[in-house]
């Protein structure tokens, strides 16, 4: 099976629930870095997006550190998607040359199906927590 080439979006699910399963503590990236094995460089640069999405917050210095804005049932994936991702497509959608009917056609075509796809996507997203993640009992 292909590896995904994109995983901020799990990555963020991954830290948000580790913060969750410790309310009211402050997390180093380097702490945080360790369960998704991944560096403490890029941890920041994904919770830097969460905080600006208000779903973390941080505080600099040797006791400072990562914790959650809100509680983990407030906070679904839908948010954390577009916090990680934005307005990015969900397809990988060429562009076409100029001139070219037929791919200026299929591109608006794969880009009004991308924005479909998006809103379903974002629409299931929106269905499960934080919360529900950490759940031991959840369903795939």
């Amino acid at each position: 099976m292909a590896q995904p080439t994109n995983t901020q979006f799990a990555v963020g699910v991954h830290l948000l629930t580790l913060l969750a399963g410790t309310p009211g503590q402050w997390q180093d990236s380097q702490y945080l870095a360790g369960s998704p094995a991944t560096n403490a460089a890029h941890v920041r640069r994904i919770l830097g997006r969460l905080r600006e999405a208000g779903l973390v917050r941080s505080q600099p210095g040797p006791r400072g550190g990562w914790m959650l804005e809100r509680e983990a049932a407030e906070i679904d994936l839908a948010l954390v998607w577009l916090a990680v991702n934005g307005e990015d497509p969900v397809l990988g959608v060429h562009v076409p040359q100029p001139d070219c009917h037929v791919g200026q056609r299929v591109h608006r075509n794969l880009l009004a199906l991308d924005r479909r796809a998006r809103d379903a996507m974002l629409a299931e997203l929106a269905r499960t927590t934080v919360a529900d993640v950490l759940r031991e009992d959840a369903t795939a």
